[in-house]
C-alpha cells in the first residue's frame, strides 16, 4: 500500500479534483489510501462560521454557510453531469444540517464545537472525489476517518491513541477486500465516545504518517504546488533550490524550526518503520521531487533558511537582581503554558531570560501582567527571526545587513537570529 497525501490547494476546484484523479490513474495496480484536506480555504471559512454560531451571529452564520455550500455545488455542477447524483443532496444536507445548529444548545466548550464544525470541510471533500472517482471504478471505498483514528478528548489538538487506531484501520481495510483505492479525510479522528476530534492546523500530513505507520505503507507521498522540499521560502528567500534527498533527522529539525512543507508530527511515526516520504508537485507529478528517509549523507549539502515574521522577544529580570534559577524558569514556562504561548527561541544569562514568539497582543498582555509583580519585564514586537541550518559565516553576513541583531544563537549545524531593519 502507498500513502497519498492531497492539500487544499490539490483539490480547491473542479480542474484540480480532476488532476488528482489523473494522477492515481498513473497507479493502477498499487493498493492507494488516499488522505485528503478541505477544498480550497474551506477551513478558514468553518472557524470564521464557528466563531458566528459563538458569537450568536446568527445572520452571518447562516450567510457563511451559504457561501460555502454554494463553492461546492459549483465544483459539483463541474464535475458531474447528472444532477441528480446521490452527491448534490449529501453535500446540500450537510450544510443544511449546519445551519440547523441555531436550533439547538450548543457546548460551552468552544474547542468541542469548533472540532464538529470545522472536521465538516474534509467530510465535504472526500465525498466529492469519492463520489467523482466513483463514475470511472468501482474499486474506490470511503473511509470515515471519524471512526478510524482515536484519540483522546483533547480538542483542536487531539493525540493518538496508536494502538486502538492500528486495530480499527487493519480492521477496515481487512472487510474491504477488492476495493484498491481508500478516500479518507486529513486530519480528524474520535473519542472512545465517538465525538469528532482535530489533530492540530495542518494536521492532514499526520493523518498520511499514522495511516502509513499503523498499515505497514511501502511509503507516503505528500502532493504540493512545489516540487520538493526547498531549501527556503520562495516569498522570503530569491534563488530556492530543492533538496532532493534528506535524512528524517534533518526534516524532523527543519519541521521544529518552522519549515511549513511538512507537518512536524508527521516524520515521527515514519521514522519509526522506515517509511519514506516523498514530496511531489501535483502540478508536474512526474518529477523527482524529494525524499526523506533514514540517511544522513545529503543533509549538510545545502543550506537551508527558516523565516518566522511577526515575532515578540520579551526580557525578563528578576526585580531585586537575583539570579534566574530553575524555580524562576518554572514560574516563566508554568505561564506560559497555561496562556498558551510556544516559545520559538530562548536565551537566559544570569540576569536575564529572553524568550522569542509568534505575536499575539492578547496573550502578551496576559503574560506582561503575570510575570510584572516579580519582574521587570521588556519586549520588542514586528521582529524577525531567521534560523540558518548548514551555515557559514558568508551567509550570516549576507542575511544580516542592514539588521539590527537582538538575539543570535549558534551551535554547530544550526544559527537562529532575532533581528530587526535598521
Amino acid at each position: 500500500m502507498k500513502v497519498f497525501k492531497f492539500g487544499g490547494a490539490s483539490v480547491k476546484d473542479a480542474e484540480a479534483v480532476k488532476n488528482v484523479k489523473s494522477i492515481l490513474d498513473k497507479f493502477p495496480n498499487d493498493q492507494l489510501f488516499v488522505v485528503v484536506s478541505a477544498m480550497g480555504k474551506t477551513t478558514n471559512a468553518l472557524e470564521k462560521i464557528t466563531e458566528a454560531l459563538f458569537n450568536k451571529d446568527y445572520d452571518q452564520f447562516r450567510e457563511l454557510i451559504q457561501e460555502r455550500k454554494q463553492f461546492h455545488l459549483a465544483i459539483l455542477n463541474e464535475l458531474f453531469e447528472d444532477k441528480t447524483h446521490p452527491v448534490f443532496k449529501e453535500i446540500q444536507d450537510i450544510f443544511n444540517d449546519l445551519g440547523n445548529r441555531v436550533n439547538i444548545a450548543i457546548s460551552e466548550n468552544y474547542d468541542f464545537e469548533y472540532d464538529q464544525i470545522v472536521s465538516l470541510g474534509e467530510v465535504v471533500s472526500t465525498k466529492i472525489i469519492h463520489a467523482y472517482l466513483g463514475l470511472f471504478q468501482n474499486d474506490v471505498n470511503w473511509a470515515d476517518a471519524r471512526r478510524l483514528i482515536r484519540t483522546n478528548n483533547n480538542y483542536r489538538y487531539a493525540d493518538v491513541d496508536w494502538k486502538k487506531t492500528e486495530e480499527l484501520l487493519l480492521n477496515y481495510r481487512n472487510k474491504f477486500p477488492s476495493k484498491r483505492i481508500f478516500i479518507t479525510q486529513g486530519f480528524l479522528g474520535h473519542t472512545p465516545e465517538n465525538f469528532t476530534t482535530t489533530l492540530g492546523r495542518e494536521g492532514s500530513d499526520f493523518t498520511a504518517g499514522i495511516v502509513a505507520f499503523c498499515l505497514n505503507a511501502k511509503s507516503v507521498t505528500i502532493w504540493k504546488d512545489v516540487p520538493g522540499m526547498l531549501n527556503a521560502d520562495p516569498k522570503w528567500f530569491d534563488n530556492t533550490v530543492k533538496l532532493d534527498k534528506i535524512s528524517f533527522k534533518e526534516a524532523i529539525e527543519l519541521a521544529y524550526y518552522g519549515a511549513s512543507v511538512i507537518h512536524p508530527k508527521t516524520l515521527k511515526p515514519l521514522q519509526n518503520k522506515t517509511i519514506p516520504l516523498y514530496v511531489k508537485s501535483f502540478i508536474s507529478p512526474e518529477a523527482e521531487g524529494t525524499v526523506i528517509q533514514q540517511s544522513t549523507e545529503n543533509d549538510s549539502l545545502i543550506p537551508s533558511f527558516i523565516f518566522k515574521m511577526n515575532q515578540t522577544l520579551l526580557s525578563i529580570t528578576p526585580k531585586d537582581f537575583s539570579f534566574i534559577a530553575e524555580e524562576n524558569m518554572s514560574f516563566i514556562f508554568k505561564a506560559m503554558s497555561e496562556i498558551g504561548l510556544r516559545i520559538n527561541v530562548m536565551q537566559n544569562s544570569a540576569l536575564s531570560f529572553s524568550v522569542c514568539f509568534d505575536e499575539n497582543e492578547r496573550k502578551l498582555e496576559e503574560l506582561v501582567e503575570r510575570l510584572s509583580m516579580d519582574y521587570i519585564v521588556r519586549f520588542n514586537k514586528d521582529l524577525e527571526l531567521v534560523t540558518i541550518r548548514h551555515y557559514d559565516a558568508e551567509t550570516i553576513e549576507r542575511l544580516t545587513e542592514r539588521k539590527d541583531i537582538l538575539l543570535e544563537q549558534k551551535t554547530r549545524q544550526t544559527v537562529r537570529i532575532v533581528m530587526k531593519d535598521i
